[in-house]
Order: C-alpha cells, then sequence, then structure tokens
C-alpha cells in the first residue's frame, strides 16, 4: 500500500497538469475536474494493490475520474443539463496540449498575479496546497482561500481549458513566463535554510524546461528555460552551511552543475539562432557569461555590461541600469560606476540593492564613512531574510572600518 501511495504521489507530481488539463477541457470546470481526479486517485488507492498498477497509470486515472465525474452530475439537474454539452466517449491520454492548456489557464491574465502563481504550482507541478503555503511563508488557511478564489475567477470568467492558437502567445505568454520567473525567484532568493523553498525554485526551472520542450519555436519560452537553469546550476554554491548568501565572486565553482550549464548553454544558443531576441535570452546570456567564466576576475565585463544595454532598450527599467553599473565597476572602472549608480538615485531611493550597491562602491573607493549609511538603508529597507542577514554582516564590516 505504501508503494501504491509513492506511486500515485510521483504520478501526481510529474503529470498533475496533463491530468488536470484533460479532465477541465472535457468538464469546462477545474473544480469539477479536480474532485474527480480525487476521486480517482482514492479508487487507485483501493484497488492498485490487489489488481495491480495499470500499464497507464495516467491515463487510468484520467478515464477514471471522468467516469465519477459523470456519476456525479447524474445526480443533479444541473449536471445532466451539463451532460448533454459533454463531449462523450472515452478521454484520451494526457497529453502535450492538457498540459499547455492548464498551464496557460493558470497564468491567465485576467487573473491577479498573486491567484496565478499559486494555482500554477498547484495545478501545473503538483505541489500541494500545505507545500506551497509552507514555501511562500504564509498560513495555511490564507493559501487555501487563494487557492479557492483563483478557481472561482476561472469558472465566474469562462476561462477556456485549451491550448491557445499559435496566433495568441503573444498575448498570453509573457503572462505565463512571467508567473514562472516569480516562482523560481520565490524560492531562489531564499532557499537557504529551507527545504521548502528549494522545491519552489526547482519546480520553477521545471515548469520552464517543460514549457520549452511544448513550445520549442518559441525562444523566449527557451531563454527563460535557460536562464533558469543557469541560475539553478549554482545553487549548491550561493549558502553557506549556516545557510547564508554566498556572493558569486565567493562562490566555489567546483559545487557548480557544469552539465547543467552546458545544456543551458546549449538550449540558448539554439533559441538565439532563431532570429527574435527577447528579455530573457538576454538575461540568459549574462547569466551564461558568469556561468561559463573560469573565475569571477575572467568574467568578460565588457560583454556583460553591453549585454545590459541590449537589455535596456528590450526593458528600459532602471533595474537593469544598476546592474549595469555594477558592470561598469569591473568593465571601467569604481568612479564612473559610482556615478551612474548615483544618477539613478531619483528613481531607486525607495530600493534597497540601490543602496547596497553604493555602499558597497563607496567601500571600494574608501569611503567608509559614505558606505556606511547606504549599508544601514540597505538593511532598513530589505525584506527578503537572506539578504537582511547578508547586509547585517556588510553593515558590521563596515563599522570595524571606521
Amino acid at each position: 500500500m505504501d508503494d501504491v501511495a509513492e506511486l500515485v504521489d510521483r504520478i501526481w507530481r510529474m503529470d498533475a497538469a496533463g491530468m488536470l488539463g484533460a479532465l477541465s477541457r472535457r468538464l469546462g470546470d477545474f473544480d469539477r475536474a479536480e474532485e474527480a481526479l480525487s476521486d480517482a486517485v482514492t479508487e487507485a488507492l483501493k484497488r492498485w494493490p490487489d489488481e495491480g498498477v495499470p500499464d497507464s497509470p495516467t491515463g487510468w486515472l484520467v478515464t477514471t475520474g471522468w467516469r465519477k465525474a459523470l456519476d456525479r452530475l447524474r445526480r443533479d439537474a444541473v449536471g445532466r443539463e451539463k451532460m448533454a454539452r459533454t463531449v462523450a466517449g472515452p478521454l484520451p491520454e494526457p497529453g502535450a496540449d492538457d498540459r499547455l492548456a492548464m498551464i496557460f489557464a493558470c497564468c491567465h491574465p485576467d487573473l491577479a498575479t498573486p491567484a496565478r502563481i499559486a494555482l500554477t504550482l498547484y495545478a501545473a507541478s503538483g505541489l500541494s496546497t500545505v507545500e506551497i503555503a509552507a514555501a511562500f511563508l504564509v498560513p495555511l488557511p490564507t493559501m487555501a482561500q487563494r487557492l479557492a478564489r483563483a478557481k472561482r475567477q476561472l469558472r465566474e470568467r469562462g476561462i477556456r481549458f485549451e491550448a491557445p492558437q499559435p496566433h495568441e502567445y503573444a498575448d498570453r505568454l509573457p503572462a505565463v513566463l512571467a508567473v514562472i520567473y516569480l516562482v523560481f525567484n520565490e524560492g531562489y532568493l531564499s532557499s537557504g535554510r529551507s527545504v521548502q523553498r528549494r522545491e519552489l525554485a526547482r519546480e520553477g526551472v521545471e515548469l520552464a524546461c517543460q514549457l520549452a520542450a511544448l513550445l520549442p519555436r518559441e525562444p523566449e519560452v527557451a531563454g527563460l528555460a535557460a536562464l533558469l537553469e543557469l541560475h539553478h546550476a549554482r545553487a549548491a554554491a550561493r549558502f553557506d552551511s549556516w545557510g547564508r548568501i554566498v556572493l558569486l565572486d565567493q562562490q566555489d565553482r567546483l559545487l557548480w552543475d557544469e552539465a547543467a550549464i552546458e545544456r543551458a548553454a546549449l538550449r540558448l544558443r539554439a533559441a538565439v539562432r532563431q532570429g527574435r531576441p527577447g528579455p530573457y535570452q538576454v538575461r540568459a546570456g549574462i547569466a551564461a557569461l558568469h556561468a561559463l567564466a573560469s573565475s569571477y576576475e575572467a568574467t568578460n565585463w565588457a560583454d556583460v555590461r553591453a549585454l545590459y544595454d541590449r537589455l535596456y532598450v528590450l526593458d528600459p527599467s532602471p533595474v537593469v541600469l544598476l546592474n549595469r553599473a555594477v558592470a561598469t565597476r569591473f568593465a571601467v572602472g569604481p568612479t564612473p560606476a559610482l556615478d551612474e549608480v548615483d544618477a539613478l538615485g531619483d528613481r531607486l531611493a525607495g530600493y534597497h540593492l540601490w543602496h547596497a550597491a553604493r555602499a558597497e562602491l563607496l567601500a571600494t573607493l574608501d569611503r567608509p564613512a559614505e558606505a556606511l549609511p547606504a549599508a544601514e538603508r540597505a538593511l532598513e529597507l530589505a525584506t527578503n531574510p537572506s539578504e537582511r542577514e547578508l547586509m547585517s554582516r556588510r553593515v558590521g564590516e563596515l563599522r570595524r572600518r571606521l
């Protein structure tokens, strides 16, 4: 029984989106699909220990879920009306279109961003409500309410569970990619002390890679997958044994996953060859320059800076210019880098990393008395526990220098 339960759990995590997508497309209702699949899982736990695991476990679960859904529909008048509009016949194996439909439905731009993230993780990656709540550090009832609200919005807005047509990608894909990027960052930035946060980052990578496999002709999808793979390849070196952040220049590169870096680089090259540049591809290019350099000192900072120039054309954000200034420090020098950072003060004065970058440059220029208040302000503004710990250390170092 324990082996069967583990198998069912593994199937759910591997293909939740496909199974829910297949049922939701046929039923037109996420809640009914989820309920039907839950009934099918219960049935599997009863029958598989005695009857054996079927040749196609996912197909068995979807077909059984479909039958359970029909039974429920027959029992109420509204359901009988719905049955008349429901396609008859057996369901095919859940496939790529089902997974794609579910991901796009969960990330629909009509849904609020927190709802998109929660629903995508729940339906498309197989994480439980408990796991998602733990990963986002919110109470279980709060996350349960967020999921319930997201499902209700799907139903009320009549969002279709169908794979979008190619001409719809331009409108829908940015929301999907943004959600997956947020999922990854939420876990990656704070994974030092938390197994759940590490799992969240891994789910972001897997979602991006799954989407890249489903949409091989969309270079920005491949760009996002490469970007997340490159960052995740450094995960083992990003935190020390106390769970503290280790910055790039101090990381042990022997701990990096070289095979993953090479796979991501190949993916990125293939995306770039399609000749449709986008911000995720450029970000992945920057990450690749860092990952493929033999050492921090050997990084081609001039190329990094040039890529930030290209990124700013595609994404004219002051944060892009702040990151470019960091590259300027190594490509040109700390004084012009500080000038670039100071020029952003009117737009980024409330951003903790602007103050942190300024403190670092002032310290490098041997101006600790000016660096200290900047570092203290960065600590005041930071909310991420891992970043706060790092900035607290920086404040202590600067105070010792005075």
